[in-house]
């Protein structure tokens, strides 16, 4: 398998847990007062990859929009994810 199709592979299932975890975090939010997910483990998935499509689950589901944690620091994650693509890139290792 290439390094790209093995990025892309990693990102997804990053991503897919993003979005599972935070929606589960929202409906937690709502009907559980315990069983949350930690917003350290939140932003910890987002540092691993899971930024973009935690961001755009916020967005949706309308969840952490309000705190500058997630606010502030997952958009810097994303440029700082998309950098390193872009290096990586032109550097020829993927």
């Amino acid at each position: 398998m290439k390094p790209i199709e093995l990025l892309l592979i990693y990102l997804a299932v990053v991503s897919i847990v993003a979005v599972a975890i935070t929606v589960y975090d929202k409906i937690a939010s709502k009907h559980f007062t315990k069983n949350r997910i930690r917003e350290s483990h939140l932003l910890m998935i987002s540092a691993f990859g899971g930024a973009i499509a935690m961001y755009l689950t916020m967005l949706t589901i309308r969840h952490k929009t309000q705190k500058p944690k997630f606010t502030v620091s997952i958009p810097i994650m994303i440029v700082c994810h998309l950098a390193i693509v872009v290096l990586l890139l032109v550097k020829g290792v993927i």
